[in-house]
């Protein structure tokens, strides 16, 4: 089974990311856990760029199964914060996922198609904002970027130096206050 294989090797990588960190996933050390040989990875992944590639594809489906499941109140305000909330635990509970899922170079150029596995994410935050909105994309995309922006910036520890706060949640609220009722401008 060619494909039990590749999914064994995958499924070594989020293990080891989830252990380790990103600076752990070498295909060496995934092939050691997986059982097989240094070069056996290489049948399935040609670069270690493409094997990191597939381990963060991982990473985007679970977050957007985590988000998916969320209950939808119908007040964008509560359905925002709630997924807002997620995300950012997200971050900090799977920071080398997180890492890992956003890495410029694994988004560029790479068959396992990143961009491509972080639409559903974003069809979700559509969703949350209001897909009936002329701006939709574009209110979700801005949300999306304030949000990961806070995110990043938490697990930097700049926001908490700065804020002299260690609980995120009111960026969180100031963010989704800022996108459920827009200002005219």
């Amino acid at each position: 089974m060619p494909d039990d294989l590749r999914t064994r090797l995958v499924s070594a990588g989020v293990a080891l990311v989830a252990e380790s960190g990103t600076e752990a996933l070498s295909l060496r050390e995934i092939a050691r856990r997986t059982g097989v040989s240094h070069g056996a990875p290489r049948r399935y992944f040609p670069t270690h760029r493409e094997l990191l590639a597939a381990v963060a594809r991982v990473g985007y489906d679970d977050l957007t199964t985590r988000v998916a499941r969320l209950p939808v109140h119908g007040d964008p305000g509560v359905d925002l914060l709630a997924l807002a909330r997620l995300y950012l635990d997200f971050a900090r509970t799977d920071r080398g996922m997180f890492e890992l899922m956003f890495r410029h170079e694994l988004l560029t150029g790479n068959k396992e198609g990143l961009r491509a596995a972080s639409k559903p994410l974003f069809g979700v935050l559509m969703q949350r904002l209001g897909p009936e909105r002329p701006d939709a994309a574009v209110a979700a995309g801005a949300f999306w970027a304030n949000l990961h922006g806070i995110a990043q910036l938490w697990l930097w520890d700049s926001l908490p130096m700065i804020t002299g706060s260690d609980d995120p949640d009111a960026l969180l609220r100031a963010a989704v206050s800022a996108h459920v009722k827009p200002e005219p401008c």
